[in-house]
């Protein structure tokens, strides 16, 4: 069998917020991939990085000889090569908007990053809600009931995606799924209609989903 032509290096999968939304668009899209793991949070992992990483930090995507670099833009590399998996929607506002709501969640979110740090395996309940993280998250409430409303729910065959079909929005959007699980947010405190957590639902039964907090238990596992 021919290696495939793709490489992802990521780190630990308890962790790597940022490697998870490649990773699982990748799995999701059915494009194979080599998996190269860098612990983190180790006195070697910097340099560990460096050396297959320009930029220090992980994931990075290995094509054909380059180093694609940054989340957003390696799953826009896959959305543009495999254009049948339908990697974002079809319609040309639809697609402006998924791409709106993608762009927001790598600019944005500050504070629930800081005071919510994705760790899919753990439960805090309560922790981390500081007034300006739940904040970010009510927007985040806000805007999947409103992508829910007028796209997703309208899109024949829906399966409860923002916009119908899980795209590369739902990878950016996928570690604020665990965060709000692992810090018990209370979803209708912000406003939820119960799209939100119906939301959560389609992206925490993933296949792909269960395959990588799968992976992240067999990595604590193995740090004991």
């Amino acid at each position: 069998m021919a290696a495939p032509e793709f490489a992802l290096v990521i780190g630990d999968k308890n962790w790597s917020s940022w490697s998870l939304r490649p990773w699982l668009l990748m799995r999701q899209a059915s494009v194979p991939f080599d998996e190269i793991r860098i612990r983190l949070r180790r006195a070697d992992t910097k340099a560990a990085i460096l050396a297959v990483s320009p930029t220090g930090l992980v994931p990075a995507l290995k094509w054909r000889g380059e180093t694609i670099v940054d989340s957003l833009a390696i799953c826009e590399t896959i959305a543009d090569l495999f254009p049948a998996r339908k990697l974002w929607p079809a319609d040309a506002l639809m697609r402006a908007v998924a791409r709106a709501a993608a762009a927001e969640m790598h600019a944005g979110f500050g504070a629930l990053r800081r005071d919510m740090p994705m760790a899919i395996l753990d439960r805090h309940p309560g922790q981390g809600h500081t007034d300006e993280a739940l904040a970010d998250a009510g927007r985040v409430v806000r805007l999947w009931c409103d992508l829910r409303s007028r796209f997703g729910r309208q899109i024949p065959g829906d399966q409860g995606f923002l916009f119908g079909h899980f795209t590369v929005a739902d990878a950016m959007y996928a570690p604020v799924v665990t965060r709000l699980q692992t810090y018990e947010v209370d979803l209708a405190a912000l406003g939820d209609d119960g799209q939100a957590r119906a939301y959560m639902d389609a992206v925490l039964t993933l296949p792909a989903m269960r395959d990588w907090i799968a992976g992240a238990e067999t990595e604590e596992k193995a740090k004991a």
